[in-house]
């Protein structure tokens, strides 16, 4: 690394790219030179190119992995355990958007993958490096006897949330996949959920290990994995998750709600004599904070408070690339890892399970 700079290629030059990686690794020019992108359409690996004053333009990642790189960036539509498990065997440090990997078998192979080649692979699980999460991560080992948790997400729809963003869009602006990864993708999918009818298959491609990993991610940074999945149903329209923390209930709820562009997105612990709830807003939102409310009261009387906490205005996604930098230059493992990627993947797989097997009459 010249100079301590990582050289980095970028895998994917699509929406989060654009609105958020891209950016970022040119704000921290100090850390990382922005090398090479990779993009199957050529139109948008280009743009950004010329955006970024970047030379090498490939719409195929194993040309951009071949170049000689110190980490790749792993941020395409597709499956991403592919591109991550040859990059790692390539020796390149890999930052793999989420999901790491569609199945719990490729996460496996991505994991053993950065261990067998001792690089760092870290899953973009960003909500992980919100200081808003952090400070919650500080406050819940003081709540005693946490009884509830709640964790619910209005999702909305994206396109007014990234409108005033410059994106360089590709022709057609439909997503596609060519059909041979089309075809990957679907055997994955088997390998995670079996037999398990198409409603379930498309949420759980399409909801449950592409969105709810973030709020699986969460709530296992906080408390570990969860002790039992009591009820799921998944449908498109609504996601409910029963599982239990310990002694802790936990209602997990998803739903689309497309005709408000309100997102939101809370973690609630509810306590006898305290309550802790992190409001996330869309992650769309360039440096838009989270808010941590913290009430308490005094058990038997009319005694309560509440504390409406903003911890920073510093990005999550900026933040996980300042994680990524730091653990490749000292060797660490990332806090979101590929150990964690796996976890979240093999809990998603758990989820989809339980939801087919209680469609079964």
């Amino acid at each position: 690394m010249a100079a301590g700079r990582i050289r980095i290629g970028v895998v994917g030059c699509g929406l989060i790219s654009q609105v958020m990686h891209l950016p970022y690794l040119s704000e921290l020019g100090d850390r990382f030179e922005l090398v090479a992108v990779c993009d199957i359409a050529p139109e948008v690996a280009g743009g950004c190119a010329e955006r970024y004053g970047v030379s090498k333009v490939f719409t195929r990642w194993e040309e951009l992995i071949a170049e000689p790189l110190d980490a790749v960036l792993v941020a395409t539509s597709g499956d991403h355990a592919p591109i991550a498990i040859a990059a790692a065997r390539a020796g390149r440090h890999v930052m793999v958007e989420k999901p790491m990997a569609l199945c719990s078998r490729d996460a496996q192979l991505v994991l053993e993958a950065g261990r067998d080649a001792d690089v760092r692979v870290l899953v973009g699980t960003m909500k992980r490096y919100d200081p808003a999460y952090e400070r919650l991560a500080e406050l819940l080992p003081g709540v005693d006897d946490v009884r509830l948790i709640r964790v619910t997400t209005l999702e909305s729809p994206i396109p007014p949330y990234v409108a005033h963003y410059p994106l360089i869009e590709r022709d057609g602006k439909a997503e596609y996949l060519p059909p041979e990864l089309e075809q990957a993708e679907q055997l994955a999918i088997d390998a995670a959920v079996g037999d398990a009818g198409e409603q379930t298959r498309w949420c759980y491609r399409r909801i449950v290990v592409q969105t709810l990993v973030h709020e699986f991610n969460m709530l296992g940074g906080l408390l570990g994995e969860p002790d039992e999945i009591r009820s799921v149903s998944l449908t498109p329209r609504c996601v409910g998750i029963n599982m239990r923390f310990g002694e802790a209930e936990c209602h997990l709820s998803w739903v689309s709600l497309p005709g408000i562009a309100r997102y939101r997105q809370e973690l609630a612990f509810y306590a006898p004599a305290q309550r802790l709830t992190l409001q996330l807003p869309s992650p769309f939102l360039r440096s838009m904070p989270s808010r941590l409310i913290v009430e308490g009261g005094e058990l038997g009387t009319a005694s309560s408070w509440q504390r409406d906490e903003v911890v920073s205005y510093d990005e999550a996604f900026k933040r996980e690339l300042v994680e990524f930098s730091d653990c490749i230059a000292s060797g660490r493992e990332p806090r979101t890892s590929a150990a964690d990627g796996l976890r979240d993947v093999r809990l998603a797989e758990a989820i989809a399970r339980a939801d087919a097997s209680a469609a079964i009459p």
